[in-house]
């Protein structure tokens, strides 16, 4: 078995992997060719990775043109503990309010700790959706690697 083969996540284990971290690096393809790259939010629905964001940011802007998207999420400090995966994604933009609202909403879920949302982050979330929209980004290709795999046996 190759190097590769070897350190490359199951799919359990990328499944875990994106659910455990907290922040994707999304990069997309300016006007100029050039790449942006930002890191985002995200959640976890029926396997794709959405976010949301301004629907006047640039990243909106270069996915308007182009819908590709790379993504990493990555962890890790030393060489033997780096895991992480790259997405090749196709962005889907979504933009009615209420479904902007919903996963603005899960996305404060997930990263908001306590028992409930405060009424302000709920007001703000509301306040906010209709100059945002959602992300979905929809994968067609993946590169994954656990440099933990790579554990020398004693």
């Amino acid at each position: 078995m190759s190097a590769r083969d070897q350190i490359r996540m199951s799919e359990a284990e990328l499944d875990a992997f994106l659910h455990g971290q907290r922040t994707l690096i999304c990069a997309t393809i300016g006007r100029d060719g050039a790449p942006h790259v930002i890191p985002l939010w995200y959640v976890v629905r029926d396997g794709d990775l959405w976010s949301w964001t301004y629907a006047a940011s640039q990243k909106v802007r270069n996915l308007e043109r182009d819908p590709r998207a790379t993504l990493v999420v990555e962890a890790g400090e030393s060489y033997d503990e780096l895991r992480g995966v790259m997405l090749k994604t196709e962005a889907e933009i979504e933009r009615d309010p209420d479904f902007v609202a919903a996963l603005g909403l899960a996305l404060y879920e997930r990263y908001i700790e306590g028992p409930a949302l405060p009424a302000s982050v709920l007001a703000s979330i509301a306040k906010q959706a209709p100059k945002r929209v959602a992300i979905r980004f929809v994968e067609y290709g993946r590169s994954s690697w656990d440099h933990r795999k790579l554990a020398v046996a004693p």
